[in-house]
């Protein structure tokens, strides 16, 4: 078919515009979120923007009007093919990119400190400190294929897929994976952190406004990866306590073989509620030990840590050379919770 190279460049320009209207209508969520970590992290994308246009405004501006000025037509331009050097103009050239450096440099080593996702928050908002009586509410994330499964040991309930917190309330995420290591983010809550196998993150946000607000997974992990979403819910402190009793009363038992038929993998898995959560799971998928059987990792990290199977036969504690057997996964934990007692003697 043919098509008319003159209306070419129109359309694009029409087109462009069309999608940048479009942008404009949408929420923005990174620079207008509902919790103030990831509204101090948006404040920071806005900030060293605005350091890096110092520069880039003004070289786009002279670049403009340099080629306007000594465009080929314009005969008056004045021609100095001598010239060579400037001071003035090096002084500018290299002293104000250095300033900007330095201010990105600080600005970034204090926001680095300071949006640490391990450390404590100390304030609920920019305009509310935080009340020293105000416990944060602990949840335990587990990041499965392809879904997300929270434990809230507080409250004693397990969820699949879905998530609550009170607002203005402190949370305290502990992180970690079945199999595959992938990104927890809400965006209104704060920026992502990694959930990875046989090891545990932190993240400890807020959340400043009621509504419901998405959650994903922003680290490729498969097939699955693309519906590995859930709901986040602001709540009031009376929202919460309903959300909570409605899992207790519609919810099943979390127990370890509960917990092995949701490891399977599945896509787009719906919400799911657990009214009761056998006691240590968390720790055990952290670990990697719910199959029957299977040491923890962090008792081979004892042994290890100890002086591996040397120690174990010097303590008296005869195993094979491998000592991470099922056989005998049973006593050589017997044996390192007998020493952790007080008062227990370690054998020599």
């Amino acid at each position: 078919m043919f098509q008319s190279k003159e209306i070419r460049g129109p359309a694009w320009l029409a087109a462009a515009a069309l999608i940048a209207s479009l942008t404009g209508c949408s929420k923005v969520v990174v620079l207008n979120p509902a919790g103030d970590i990831a509204a101090q992290q948006g404040q920071l994308v806005v900030t060293a923007t605005l350091l890096m246009l110092i520069i880039i405004v003004p070289v786009i501006l002279l670049t403009l009007l340099f080629a306007w000025k000594y465009r080929q037509s314009n005969t008056e331009a004045e021609y100095d093919p001598e010239w060579h050097h400037s001071t003035a103009l090096e002084l500018v050239i290299w002293s104000v990119p250095l300033i900007i450096i330095i201010a990105l440099g600080a600005l970034t080593w204090i926001s680095t400190h300071k949006l640490d996702p391990y450390r404590p928050l100390d304030r609920v908002s920019a305009s509310k400190a935080l009340p020293p009586e105000i416990k944060p509410l602990e949840v335990q994330v587990v990041a499965m294929d392809w879904k997300w499964l929270f434990f809230l040991p507080e409250q004693g309930i397990a969820t699949v897929n879905e998530l609550a917190a009170p607002v203005d309330r402190p949370i305290h995420f502990k992180l970690t994976a079945t199999h595959t290591m992938n990104a927890f983010y809400v965006p209104d809550l704060a920026g992502m952190i990694y959930a990875m196998p046989g090891m545990q993150t932190e993240l400890n946000a807020v959340i400043n406004k009621e509504g419901v607000f998405k959650g994903m997974s922003s680290h490729y992990s498969g097939s699955g990866f693309s519906g590995m979403t859930f709901k986040f819910h602001g709540l009031s402190n009376e929202g919460f306590d309903a959300w909570v009793a409605k899992a207790k009363s519609e919810g099943q038992a979390l127990t370890r073989e509960a917990y092995q038929a949701l490891a399977q993998p599945s896509e787009r898995n719906p919400v799911a509620r657990f009214s009761s959560v056998e006691e240590g799971l968390y720790d055990k998928v952290l670990n990697r030990c719910v199959e029957d059987g299977q040491m923890c990792m962090h008792h081979m990290m004892a042994i290890d840590a100890a002086g591996g199977a040397a120690y174990m036969k010097a303590a008296g504690l005869n195993l094979p050379d491998d000592v991470c057997t099922v056989q005998n996964a049973d006593s050589v934990v017997a044996f390192l919770e007998q020493q952790a007692q007080p008062g227990a003697v370690t054998q020599q």
